[in-house]
């Protein structure tokens, strides 16, 4: 997965590999601390080769995810994330519906630009 900090200026277009990539990877590390998968890090994270693989991953990690967060219950939801320390003290429902929203927003991303291709690639 193309990744750098500083992200390059101006940022290129990113691809729906990236953006499976991406939203595959971030479950994969809140699964990681959070519901007991093994060590996961952007760095060393086995990233899929196909989109048929990229699709498989993105269903374990997110079913993986979907289940720990309903064993949390509300007293679970209610503890404090512990990390990053910026957020520490918020409930881990916080950093569960930021998840949610990055879920959506990226899987919206990746749906449009399925969409879009066809499109597109007829006019090239």
């Amino acid at each position: 997965m193309d990744y750098a900090e500083p992200p390059p200026g101006p940022e290129p277009v990113t691809t729906i590999a990236w953006r499976l990539a991406h939203l595959i990877g971030g479950l994969a590390s809140t699964n990681s601390e959070r519901f007991g998968r093994d060590t996961a890090s952007v760095e060393a994270f086995h990233y899929a080769g196909t989109a048929q693989e990229a699709l498989q991953q993105l269903d374990d990690e997110y079913e993986l995810w979907i289940n720990g967060v309903r064993t949390l219950g509300t007293p679970g939801l209610e503890q404090p994330q512990g990390k990053p320390p910026a957020f520490a003290h918020a409930p881990i429902a916080q950093l569960m519906l930021y998840s949610n929203v990055e879920i959506i927003h990226h899987g919206a991303e990746i749906c449009l630009l399925r969409d879009l291709y066809p499109r597109t690639a007829s006019r090239e």
